[in-house]
């Protein structure tokens, strides 16, 4: 089977993947937009995530057969389609429209994890991950992994894990006692993931904009195995550090030209509004078989029929007016002079913050479990002349460190009265 993608061209399924592809769960992300409100802005963003998933599958494949281009044995090719499936699967559970949806998410024990995914010590709100793995591991799609068993010996449970992050059977993935399960989870969720990979070229060709692209063939080229201690890690040839630096750098356009557009963010900030004052007119099911109905259009058309005012402005996309934009630390006096006026006067407004970090594994706090590796080689050695983390290796991680914050706060300007409007364009025009 061959499917056309007009990012990647022919993509390749093997006929045991079939089985899952057409499953009804798989089937389901057809009906997810990757970017959510987006297409309010770009009108082009409609494309889903099914063939964003199907793409980072793609590129899993020409990164595995780069890294292993000397040769792959039958556990090598096991290795492989677990990566394949992995990446293939990470956005199965992901919650209709945008991430705001998980607020109306239950409780993660309702769901009824297998246990070796449960962390029965704390109980806390279920995340479209825990989804993911519900729906991988315990579920009707569970059914569709016979035929990559059979062809390929693949574990359901380890292609949960590989989303997940850790493993409790490192033999699974250990071939010739290395042991490949960081690098492979590193290809699914790390700094230079497949997924990213993908949604950014994606993202930028449907968009209609440039900000996304970069060197991809250059970078899997470069990209390496570094073995540590009978630890398979991701691993980089020093020499295409400034292409991993233009991949940063296009991530972060991205994000401050296309991802926190101020109407999408808006929208997703007046969708959690409805969430919060809908009752019980919308919720997420805790049953995975329920969960197949909750899509796209199957969340629009509860806003269409809603009487509720957030639901009604949604679906007539209509934000209120953005009255102030800062960036970084510039002008947030003025915007906390804002905030304490329009609260004096009980105007509600709706306030639209990031910290836009240019990466979210190396920013200060975040886990660095499986840091990316640079390698440093030489024609007359065998193997590396030197290792060391990537964050060491590039100086945009420290030019990023600080938060490049973006707040903006939005209301009903037209409908304060004429006194509360002078006030409001004192305080931003000063």
């Amino acid at each position: 089977m061959e499917i056309r993608d007009p990012v990647h061209g022919s993509i390749a399924i093997h006929d045991s993947e079939i089985e899952i592809l057409e499953h009804p769960f798989f089937q389901r992300l057809r009906n997810i937009k990757q970017l959510g409100f987006s297409e309010y802005v770009f009108p082009g963003a409609t494309h889903t995530r099914y063939l964003h998933s199907i793409g980072v599958m793609n590129i899993s494949t020409m990164v595995f057969d780069s890294l292993f281009k000397h040769g792959q044995d039958k556990e090598t090719t096991r290795l492989r389609e677990t990566l394949r499936l992995g990446c293939l699967l990470h956005d199965i559970g992901h919650a209709p429209l945008s991430h705001s949806t998980e607020s109306v998410m239950p409780m993660v024990s309702e769901l009824k994890l297998p246990k070796r995914f449960l962390d029965l010590k704390v109980d806390r709100q279920a995340s479209h991950e825990d989804y993911t793995i519900k729906s991988i591991t315990d579920s009707s799609f569970t059914q569709s992994f016979k035929g990559v068993k059979s062809a390929f010996g693949i574990d359901p449970n380890a292609v949960a894990e590989l989303v997940v992050g850790e493993t409790t059977d490192p033999s699974y993935f250990t071939v010739k006692g290395i042991n490949y399960f960081p690098l492979l989870h590193q290809l699914v969720s790390s700094e230079m993931d497949c997924d990213r990979m993908d949604y950014l070229l994606r993202d930028s060709y449907f968009c209609g904009v440039s900000y996304g692209k970069f060197d991809l063939d250059w970078i899997i080229d470069n990209l390496k195995v570094c073995n540590i201690d009978n630890e398979a890690f991701l691993g980089i040839s020093e020499r295409a550090i400034s292409t991993f630096d233009d991949f940063l750098l296009s991530r972060f356009h991205m994000f401050m030209m296309v991802y926190f557009h101020y109407r999408a963010v808006c929208l997703e900030q007046m969708l959690l509004r409805y969430f919060k004052s809908c009752g019980e007119e919308y919720a997420i099911p805790a049953d995975i078989e329920a969960y197949l109905d909750h899509d796209d259009p199957y969340l629009y058309k509860v806003l269409k029929k809603s009487k509720n005012e957030w639901a009604q402005r949604i679906v007539m996309n209509s934000i209120p007016k953005k009255i102030l934009e800062t960036f970084g630390s510039t002008h947030l006096n003025q915007m906390h002079t804002l905030e304490s006026y329009l609260e004096s006067q009980n105007v509600d407004y709706i306030k639209c913050s990031s910290t836009g970090r240019l990466s979210k594994y190396y920013s200060q706090g975040s886990p660095k479990s499986f840091p990316m590796k640079v390698m440093r080689e030489s024609s007359l050695s065998k193997g590396p002349t030197g290792i060391k983390n990537i964050q060491d290796a590039t100086d945009l991680f420290q030019k990023y460190s600080e938060s490049h914050a973006v707040n903006r706060i939005h209301c009903d300007f037209d409908k304060l009265s004429e006194s509360q409007q002078k006030q409001v364009l004192s305080i931003v025009q000063a």
